[in-house]
């Protein structure tokens, strides 16, 4: 019983074998699966996919990548989707000063501009951090959001993990943490509050051990549940249900709503 917190299911990876994908997860006992928009273009198709599946959920937003697209009419477009019952979240939103694809101006702009509309909207965000941490820390010290989010993928140390909880946020861990030499991301998964601990693949990306380097899909998170479930030298079943649960309460899925 496991929830892919985060995918990308849209992706051109997934345009030739979807339906066997698909099908590999439901095997593998998820329940629920997250496809998370990253422009207007993903944000459309990841809401068609969750239309025909019920156990598909999707996302609206523009990721740090792309921040230099989003103006305020089609920011105004992804807010009409959002009235869509089957999007649960606003995002992928953030900040990347390691890829810098749009200037750090523009994408601190879009980023708090983004943050403001999920806000008016109740919306929880999903946000990108990579190697933003300190000016991340810094729009959200200021910020009271009415149902904050999770970080995605989550890269920092103890102390963001901390504020971040702090904050409201709950922190998901990707298959990175199998690796073997990931000790930082291996520490926050052994040591975040259980109760704001989430599970993602962010397939296409990151995929665990034993499959790393090839492509990620959602069927893969038991990797990572497994290995977290290691670290925190607890039931691997007991990890599943929790971490589902916190998916659920987050996204308000299923009777969490």
């Amino acid at each position: 019983m496991l929830i892919d917190s985060h995918a990308h299911l849209d992706m051109e990876e997934f345009r030739e074998d979807l339906p066997k994908v698909l099908a590999r997860a439901l095997e593998a006992g998820l329940t629920e699966i997250i496809s998370v928009g990253t422009d207007l273009n993903s944000s459309v198709k990841a809401l068609e996919l969750a239309r025909k599946h019920s156990f598909i959920f999707s996302t609206v937003g523009y990721h740090p990548h792309n921040a230099k697209e989003a103006g305020m009419k089609v920011l105004e477009t992804l807010a009409d989707l959002a009235s869509d019952p089957k999007v649960v979240a606003w995002g992928e939103i953030g900040l990347d000063f390691f890829r810098r694809h749009s200037s750090p101006e523009s994408q601190i702009e879009v980023f708090e501009r983004q943050l403001d509309i999920a806000g008016e909207l109740s919306l929880p965000v999903i946000i990108h951090d990579r190697e933003a941490h300190e000016q991340l820390r810094v729009i959200l010290g200021k910020r009271s959001l009415p149902r904050a989010g999770v970080i995605h993928c989550f890269s920092g140390d103890h102390a963001l993990a901390r504020f971040a909880v702090e904050k409201g946020f709950y922190i998901s861990i990707p298959g990175t943490v199998t690796y073997s030499k990931a000790a930082q991301v291996r520490e926050v998964a052994a040591g975040v509050p259980l109760e704001r601990l989430l599970l993602e693949t962010d397939a296409p990306y990151l995929a665990p051990v034993p499959h790393r380097g090839k492509r990620n899909e959602p069927a893969f998170i038991k990797y990572t549940a497994l290995e977290i479930a290691r670290l925190r030298q607890m039931d691997f079943e007991e990890l599943g249900r929790a971490t589902s649960e916190n998916a659920r309460t987050l996204f308000k899925l299923g009777n969490s709503q």
